[in-house]
């Protein structure tokens, strides 16, 4: 891990190959730790997956400048339209002026032709999209856990699923990459802030997510997770259920 920050504690750790996890702890007052995550993918056409806050641009632009320019960025992706999103979308255009926002048709038609200042690239439910040697697949999840433009990008190469919002865990210093459980502590926090719109469509819509056999799961809040994502997925599944 590379701290890139020090007064902030912005941090970059290589979570799976040539995929780049850019995370900054926070304190918030009154609810204790906490975290925001970006992702880097580092092919031909380099590509973040998240933006953080707007406030949080100079500290994800300085962690991104200390693995590739910052002006390479071709892509500007996101799950769904939320601050921590795509707060920052616009700055990352003016810097980046090849880059183009990547997000999911909903987001294209509904938020991006209006917020972004360069035209978006929708990408269809299942379409991939090759960055060089990586290829990326975006799926549609409507309101999992929240937003009717939400969708998630899967990295095929490496088998990364960057699952924004699921498995979100509380705490600031949490290891960059874990093997052991974080639906326990992802469950713990949603109870006690409940994020899920509970979309009768949710195991459905994560048994779409598990078919991608996913080895990584990209969180933005909290640790990355290495083991078997399909059975991991399932049992969030479970969970909602019960």
């Amino acid at each position: 891990m590379v701290v890139t920050n020090r007064q902030s504690g912005t941090n970059v750790h290589e979570v799976a190959d040539a995929i780049y996890r850019i995370n900054t702890p926070i304190a918030i007052e009154g609810a204790g730790g906490f975290s925001f995550n970006q992702y880097l993918i580092t092919d031909d056409m380099p590509l973040l997956f998240h933006t953080g806050p707007r406030r949080m641009f100079p500290l994800v632009r300085e962690a991104v400048g200390s693995v590739l320019p910052v002006e390479s960025l071709r892509y500007i992706a996101f799950s769904h339209v939320e601050a921590d999103e795509c707060g920052s979308l616009n700055e990352w255009l003016a810097v980046a002026p090849q880059a183009v926002p990547l997000c999911g048709t909903i987001a294209a038609m509904v938020s991006m032709g209006d917020l972004a200042d360069r035209a978006p690239r929708a990408l269809a439910d299942g379409e991939r999209l090759r960055l060089g040697k990586q290829s990326v697949r975006w799926f549609d999840a409507p309101h999992l856990p929240h937003a009717w433009d939400c969708g998630f990008l899967t990295e095929e190469l490496t088998s990364t699923l960057l699952c924004g919002d699921l498995f979100t865990q509380g705490g600031a210093d949490l290891p960059p990459i874990t093997e052991s459980d974080i639906l326990g502590p992802s469950e713990a926090f949603r109870h006690e802030m409940d994020y899920f719109s509970h979309t009768k469509n949710a195991r459905v819509l994560l048994e779409k997510l598990a078919s991608t056999n996913p080895a990584t799961l990209a969180c933005m809040h909290g640790s990355a997770w290495r083991g078997d994502g399909a059975k991991l997925l399932r049992a969030l599944a479970d969970a909602l259920s019960a």
